[in-house]
Formats: C-alpha cells, structure tokens, sequence
C-alpha cells in the first residue's frame, strides 16, 4: 500500500493518501480545501487516480476539500451516516471502502462528534478526531459526549492489536504517528483511566472554540461547496457549547 502522512500547518490537519499499487487507485482521507492543488500534484507525480475522498467526521477547523475534489476528478466523497448529507456515500460500522485490491473498514468511533468515523486497514488505523497521539478529540460541541467517546476508544480502537499503527487527523506537537500499544499505555487522558475520570478530564479543558468554527461547520456541512444560512449549519437553532443536530 503506498501511503503518503500530508500536513496543513494552519489547522495542524493531517491528510492521508493511500494507494494500491496494482491498480493505481487511491483514496485521500481529511482532505483541507488549501491543500488541494497540492494533493492533486501529488497524485499525478505517483501515477494514482482518485476515487474516493473520505472525511472522518464533519470538521470544524478547517473546510473540507471533497466537495471540490469529487467535482474536478470524479471521486465519490464518503461520510458517516450522520455526517454531511451531500456525500456521494455515507457509511457505517462495518462497511467497506475499496480501492483497487484494498480496502478500509469502517468503525464507528463516536464521542468527538456524533458522526465520528475511524477507517482501518491492516496494521493501520485512522481514527480522526477519536483518538491523538497521547490525547483525543474534546466533547464539548457536535453532539460530542466523553462517555461515549470512551467507549469508542476503549471498547473499538483499543481493542486493535498493539502494533497497529494510529494516524490522527491532528497534532500538536510534531508527532506524527503512533501505536495503538503506545496509547493504551502512555495516553494521559486514557491510561489507566476509568469511564468517570476521563468525562472529568474532558469537562475541564477549558478551551477555546476553533478559529474557522463559524465558517467550517456550514461549509462542510456542504461537503466544502458552500455555506447555508445559519451560522451554525443547522436549521433548528443550536450553539457549539451545546451541539446541533446532525443534518443541516
């Protein structure tokens, strides 16, 4: 598998392209609207053609790329099943994502968002938002819930072998890939902690809303082609200290 780790410096995004050798097929997962002319040279430069984008949950640092991507190169974009609507795919727990003679599993990973998406592959696994190298995604908007992000990492990801390899959507601090041993060892917010422990960790980390909250969540809500008319992408009120519906 030919697999290619990309980095946005402005929302520390990681982008992921992965390539079958045999066919040339490839796949971008998290791809960031700036960063497109970039990937797309990248593909070219390794002989791939596009033909799926995947997003593992709807951002709200940084404006998706798939919408665009899908339009000037025929991929299909996939999201989860409470994801953005306007994908050409929504997926679910065990459902398959393949390109050429390989494929991505689909896991459910809820807890960052209510449509969180990890995608594994033997010996990887993407997890998103869901789980960092030695952190995870906070609770506090999207639908978010620490028990149930909890779960998802103790009870799906953590269940993986030790060796697989866990690539994040984000860090930030110049790490760039870790294992799923590592993190069940060494995560400060996960190790060793109980379900009650880590809902209090994550009510406590008073942090800031993201810099591109206002513009993000509506665009990609539209799948990164446009932004609706509430602010918040939704049609029924909402705030991101209390979450949105799923659907705008």
């Amino acid at each position: 598998m030919i697999l290619r780790q990309l980095f946005d410096s402005e929302s520390s995004t990681f982008t992921y392209l992965l390539g079958d050798e045999s066919s040339h097929e490839a796949v971008l997962i998290d791809a960031v609207k700036e960063k497109i002319d970039r990937d797309l040279a990248l593909i070219r430069e390794l002989d791939l053609r596009l033909t799926h984008v995947l997003d593992t949950h709807v951002h709200a640092d940084h404006v998706t790329a798939a919408g665009l991507l899908a339009a000037r190169t025929g991929a299909i974009s996939v999201t989860g099943r409470l994801g953005a609507g306007c994908a050409g795919i929504q997926v679910g727990a065990g459902d398959r994502v393949r390109f050429g003679r390989l494929d991505l599993t689909v896991l459910e990973t809820p807890g960052h968002t209510d449509d969180s998406l990890s995608f594994s592959a033997p010996g990887h696994v993407f997890t998103g938002d869901a789980l960092l190298i030695r952190g995870c995604g906070r609770t506090d908007f999207q639908n978010g819930d620490p028990r149930t992000l909890y779960r998802s990492v103790t009870e799906l990801l953590f269940a993986l072998p030790d060796e697989t390899l866990v690539h994040p959507a984000h860090d930030y601090k110049g790490m760039t890939v870790s294992t799923i041993g590592e993190e069940k060892r060494w995560n400060p917010r996960l190790a060793g902690r109980s379900v009650e422990e880590f809902a209090d960790i994550m009510r406590n980390l008073n942090l800031g809303l993201p810099a591109k909250i206002m513009e993000a969540i509506p665009a990609n809500r539209a799948c990164g082609l446009s932004a609706v008319t509430s602010p918040w992408g939704c049609s029924q009120g909402g705030s991101p200290e209390r979450g949105w519906p799923s659907r705008g």
